[in-house]
């Protein structure tokens, strides 16, 4: 420092060479590039790895990319060839208008290295626009006494196209009268004049019509034409005349819709209707035709529109003064627009590198800033700042560029975030300025395990689940940021009833949702027990687990199943049995039914469903109790059909039915007499089978009346013979519920009913006499019902009835009868 003070001419030769020393790394890192307009889309650029000095893959592993503001991307990067593509089509019309040079300048950020390359491109005209003109027809008035040499001056074509594309001559048809000429305006603009080579004659020809002919000097030539309507009027010798050549006038571009911006004047020194001169725009664009309006009697010309100086600066109109005889003079008016500090700064965070690690060394790079005022001038001068109390500093890099790096040690245990708050200020009057806010986070190392909420969670899960279905979503909780505190759920190895836990259930392992794996059922088993491990990825990793109960919830999917009465396995129908003497609520049966399902799925309830005679019979509800609803009749058929429905209370209600079929009579000889009147069938195969049954019954009956016979014998000394009945029937009803005798196509259940067997030796028949039972159920089939002669067991044999003796066979109880043919 002393030997700058002591050689300031040395100092200033430091600075200067540091200058040139950014110059030359600014030129350096500008590129340039040139292509025509209207290329497809992908069209080849630049090789733009080459001149960036990188291989072609490098471009995204460095993170290359394209940064601009406020504008359409017109060019991308190609990754696989490195090279800088077109993004779309590109009208150089659209984007310079009519400038000698067009070019785009964007910036290209490698981001790792956090450096920035500025990339200039010319877009290079072709000849894709054909002159035009503003109007199809142009009208021309000229009075008959207008002297030979006299010139018209004619509206320009227009050619959007630069240089050798755009207009370059003029032609007109050939005529006798006129001929054309091609003058250039002092910005180089080429306009035609109709140039009048001999008198004219109304009388001879009122009207001339006249082609012409623009062309451009582009490849392949393009041209455009206009019709030429020239109209001879009587004489007129004075045409209007401006006060100036070209009117000037500079506007603010808050200016309001309406104002007036200026007058323009023309005179005519003719007298009447030649004199008046009336106003209009005689060249304008759309865009001057939306913005202003000009009085054709006064002259004034007024705002119809807002500016917008970043819009258009500059806005060249063409007005002309007609007189009443067709003469008309010419006059440009420039309006310039002055600009207004009425646009804010922009400040675009092109890269934000965040999280930083609290280790990060001095001068590390958090964000990249570009800064920009739509603005002119001053008012487009901008200037960052932010609070000075954090430990960062703003560096200017290139074309409104800044970094912000940092600029003393970071420490997260004592600030784990800062909120950044950037103000952009310009320099218009007053000041406008904008603020931009971001978070940078500062990472930490692995100090902390995951952790959960509670150290148990249970869950319920209703059984005949999906597969797949979620059951769960556990989250474990790490304060720690990025990899540290990226969590990974799993389970622990586990058997339930011998398989694998990984069986029942899986878990993700990104979310920790469980899902089930199977469809469980209630009825096997009812709760599962499993623990969740949740580990991060730091190095070395933390972990902890919690513990899951998992609850199978029932689901109504067991129909209730009915126990009794079965129905029988030999294709028979079961009856019931209810005597005609039955009181009200006399009980004739009873359904019972269980549910597999537990709750309200497996509370039952019964009901009456169909009755072939309704209001016979009740069921009751809870108990499933078939009774009496009314004292019998002998009108009620002697075979009753019910169908009684079982249904659980679950949601949808499931149920069961069951056919009982009731037969009713006085006695049960009654109801064996109508069955004798069956036929047996022709098959021969029948006779074998009842001989079958009347053996069996034979058998059964002296088996029974062996029994009999021996506990008459003990009782005989006590008892009269009248008790040694009634001891029998306190003894026969601890016989089984459900005993079944088939005799010629019957079975009949035995319980209740006592009755006496009389068998011949010899005989092909046999009777049984049966007394008056104190109360039965009986149901036969109607036909039955009016038969009234003594069941016969088995078909007539040859041995005669009357020459067999009688063999007694104790009392039976029966308590209901089924009927089937054999």
């Amino acid at each position: 420092m002393a030997i700058l003070r002591n050689h300031p001419h040395r100092r200033e030769l430091v600075l200067l060479c540091l200058f040139l020393r950014m110059l030359w790394e600014a030129e350096a890192r500008q590129i340039r590039y040139s292509v025509p307009e209207e290329l497809d889309k992908g069209s080849f650029v630049g090789n733009i790895s080459k001149d960036l000095g990188l291989e072609p893959q490098e471009l995204a592993e460095r993170g290359v990319r394209i940064v601009s503001r406020g504008r359409t991307q017109l060019f991308a990067l190609n990754p696989r060839s490195g090279s800088l593509v077109t993004a779309g089509r590109i009208d150089r019309e659209a984007l310079c208008a009519q400038s000698a040079r067009c070019f785009v300048n964007f910036n290209i950020l490698v981001e790792d290295r956090v450096k920035l390359f500025g990339i200039e491109v010319e877009v290079t005209d072709i000849n894709d626009n054909a002159p035009k003109f503003q109007a199809e027809n142009l009208d021309v008035k000229i009075n008959e006494n207008v002297p030979p040499g006299m010139r018209f001056p004619l509206p320009e074509a227009v050619d959007p196209d630069v240089g050798v594309n755009s207009l370059q001559s003029y032609q007109l048809s050939p005529n006798e009268h006129f001929s054309l000429r091609v003058q250039s305006r002092p910005n180089g603009i080429k306009y035609p004049e109709l140039v009048l080579e001999r008198a004219l004659d109304r009388e001879e020809e009122a009207v001339h019509h006249l082609v012409l002919t623009a062309s451009d000097g582009g490849d392949p030539l393009r041209s455009g034409t206009t019709l030429v309507i020239v109209t001879v009027f009587d004489t007129n010798d004075n045409a209007p005349v401006f006060t100036m050549s070209e009117y000037q006038v500079s506007v603010p571009e808050n200016l309001p819709v309406g104002a007036r911006l200026l007058t323009v004047t023309a005179t005519d020194r003719d007298e009447g209707a030649n004199g008046e001169v009336t106003y209009s725009f005689r060249k304008l664009s759309e865009t001057c035709f939306l913005k202003f309006q000009l009085n054709k009697n006064s002259g004034e010309i007024t705002l119809s529109e807002n500016l917008d100086y970043e819009e258009t600066d500059v806005y060249e109109i063409e007005v002309q003064a007609e007189d009443g005889g067709a003469y008309l003079a010419t006059a440009k008016v420039l309006v310039t627009v002055e600009d207004v500090n009425d646009n804010s700064p922009e400040v675009t965070i092109t890269s934000l590198f965040s999280p930083m690690t609290e280790d990060a060394p001095l001068g590390t790079v958090i964000a990249l800033l570009n800064v920009h005022d739509l603005d002119s001038g001053q008012n487009g001068q901008v200037t960052c700042s932010f609070s000075e109390n954090l430990p960062f500093k703003l560096e200017k890099s290139i074309d409104g560029y800044y970094r912000l790096v940092t600029h003393s040690p970071l420490d997260r245990e004592q600030v784990s975030s800062y909120n950044i708050t950037i103000t952009a200020t310009d320099g218009g009057n007053p000041p406008l300025s904008t603020e931009t806010h971001f978070t940078l986070q500062v990472a930490d190392i692995n100090d902390n395990p995951p952790t959960f909420s509670y150290i148990s969670y249970s869950t319920y899960i209703p059984e005949n689940n999906l597969r797949g279905a979620s059951i769960f979503s556990v989250t474990a909780h790490d304060p720690d940021s990025e990899k540290n505190a990226h969590i990974t759920y799993s389970l622990t190895e586990d058997t339930i009833h011998g398989a694998p836990l990984s069986s029942y259930v899986s878990i993700n392992s990104d979310t920790g949702v469980l899902y089930a794996l199977r469809s469980f059922d209630y009825e096997q088993f009812r709760e599962l027990q499993m623990r969740v491990l949740a580990c991060d990825s730091g190095d070395p990793p933390l972990s902890s687990n919690m513990s899951l109960s998992l609850f199978v919830l029932d689901q109504n999917d067991n129909a209730p199943k009915i126990l009794y009465p079965t129905l029988p396995t030999d294709g028979s129908t079961g009856v019931e049995l209810a005597p005609r003497s039955a009181e009200p609520g006399y009980l004739v049966t009873k359904v019972v039914a269980v549910d597999q399902d537990s709750g309200q799925n497996a509370w039952l309830s019964y009901r009456l469903l169909k009755a072939s005679e309704p209001g016979l019979f009740s069921v009751g509800v809870h108990t499933g109790e078939v009774r009496t609803a009314r004292t019998l009749q002998d009108r009620d058929s002697l075979r009753q059909s019910l169908v009684v429905a079982v249904q659980d209370h679950g949601q949808p209600p499931l149920s069961a039915t069951v056919t009982l079929t009731v037969a009713v009579a006085d006695s049960i000889p009654d109801v064996l007499a109508d069955l004798s009147s069956l036929e047996p069938p022709a098959n021969p195969d029948t006779s074998s089978l009842t001989l079958y049954l009347v053996v069996a019954v034979a058998t059964v009956s002296c088996v029974f009346l062996a029994f009999v016979i021996v506990l008459l014998a003990l009782r005989l000394r006590r008892w009269h013979t009248r008790h040694l009945l009634q001891a029998s029937d306190s003894i026969l009803p601890s016989l089984p519920a459900s005993h079944f005798v088939g005799v010629d196509g019957v079975r009949a259940f035995l319980q209740t009913y006592s009755h006496e067997v009389s068998l011949t030796a010899d005989s092909g028949k046999s009777h049984i006499i049966f007394p008056q039972p104190n109360y039965a159920d009986t149901l036969i089939s109607q036909e039955s019902c009016e038969k009234k002669d003594p069941l016969s067991l088995l078909d007539d044999s040859k041995f005669p009835i009357e020459d067999a003796p009688l063999v007694p066979v104790s009392s039976i109880f029966i308590h209901s009868l089924s009927f089937s043919n054999l």
